[in-house]
């Protein structure tokens, strides 16, 4: 839960007159972590350069071939033409049977990448097949609960973003420089632009 009275939302209000505004206006934020780091990762990469409702279709479609639980085991025991019944990709295919083989080979281990810090977390997951710096920083945010991750490569992050300041350029070293008060809470306030999108408060001119 975050709430107004939490010490890292006071210091985003603060520090940032319009993003106080926001606050104001979305509340006190109820979340959960993501408790399945291969699924998560999975769904990620399923999702990629898809909309919400063809990744999740996707997505159901394999948790049913799986019987009912994805996981590095039971995707590798399938065939590709198994996995392209779900209407998956060849090549996001190859993704997750080289994530499902990274786990399965100790390369990659959840519990040990928890304990990284951020740059070496990011590092470790954007050296796997089909996983770049959105997918691992959304892993990051919304698995991880790290709470200094500026998503500027993420179109729905960018939305708000461009809905909150009027802005017009969006190129990631001007939207760094501009969100860089926001430091060491930039998930935070991340988090209350994606609720910004959710409550369908971008739709509307902004009027602050």
């Amino acid at each position: 839960m975050l709430r107004a009275t939490h010490e890292a939302v006071q210091y985003l209000i603060a520090r940032d007159e319009k993003l106080a505004k926001l606050i104001s206006m979305v509340g006190d934020i109820e979340y959960e972590l993501n408790d399945d780091p291969y699924l998560f990762l999975v769904s990620t990469i399923i999702g990629q350069m898809l909309s919400v409702k063809a990744a999740d279709a996707i997505t159901e479609r394999l948790t049913d071939i799986c019987n009912g639980y994805i996981t590095a085991e039971a995707v590798s025991s399938l065939s590709d033409d198994e996995i392209r019944s779900s209407g998956m990709s060849r090549t996001k295919i190859g993704y997750i049977r080289s994530l499902a083989s990274s786990i399965q080979n100790g390369e990659i281990c959840f519990r040990e990448l928890a304990e990284l810090p951020d740059n070496e977390a990011l590092e470790k997951l954007t050296s796997l097949r089909g996983i770049g710096m959105w997918t691992a920083k959304m892993y990051l945010i919304f698995v991880l609960d790290r709470k200094d991750i500026l998503p500027y490569e993420d179109a729905t992050f960018i939305q708000a973003y461009k809905w909150l300041y009027k802005a017009r350029k969006l190129d990631a070293k001007v939207v760094e420089r501009r969100c860089k008060k926001w430091k060491p809470y930039s998930s935070i306030a991340a988090r209350y632009l994606y609720r910004a999108v959710d409550l369908g408060l971008t739709k509307a001119p902004n009027t602050f």
